[in-house]
């Protein structure tokens, strides 16, 4: 089972993100179980979404205790309880435009990979709309959902902008492949 958390703060889309991963994933026929936690419920407070994927029935029905991997849409955000889910194998992607050496050193024991989603979005006309940039660059890090499925599902639920943000999601997923590449080297 594949266990994920997405990390954000009210109005960043981390939410829609964690509803479109969902879809994606179950568009491939896999066994999905999505949940959210929105705190304060306000603008600019901690959200999370929570996502289980496996071939099998989940009948698990609790928190996510240990996470396989973290899309954190704010680098404030990593730490406390986030970090406390996080085990030494859990893939840690964060929007951030500080490279993969600042990490290891600030943050030692653990495997975090950033993404300059802000940058990735507004060459596409986003703004700092990340959301589909992060998808991209997540699904490309953790090889699933594949990204015709992702797309698709973006383009189906996407309300405005639809094409500028498939190309954000492309473009992203692009990113981390070039970013994996490097690290294998």
């Amino acid at each position: 089972m594949l266990q994920i958390v997405i990390q954000g703060r009210g109005g960043q889309g981390a939410q829609t993100a964690g509803n479109l991963l969902a879809t994606a994933f179950f568009a491939e026929g896999r066994e999905v179980q999505s949940f959210a936690s929105y705190g304060g419920a306000r603008r600019g407070t901690p959200v999370s979404s929570f996502i289980r994927v496996d071939d099998r029935p989940i009948r698990l029905r609790c928190d996510i205790e240990q996470a396989d991997a973290i899309l954190c849409f704010d680098a404030s955000l990593l730490e406390g309880r986030l970090l406390e889910i996080a085990r030494p194998d859990t893939l840690i992607v964060v929007n951030s435009s500080r490279t993969p050496e600042q990490y290891a050193e600030q943050m030692p024991g653990y495997r975090v990979i950033p993404v300059d989603g802000i940058s990735i979005s507004r060459r596409h006309g986003l703004g700092r709309i990340v959301n589909s940039a992060l998808l991209g660059a997540f699904a490309r890090a953790i090889e699933a959902p594949k990204l015709g499925v992702l797309t698709r599902a973006l383009g189906e639920r996407a309300p405005k902008l639809r094409d500028e943000n498939i190309a954000a999601c492309e473009e992203g997923y692009r990113w981390m492949e070039v970013q994996l590449q490097r690290v294998a080297a």
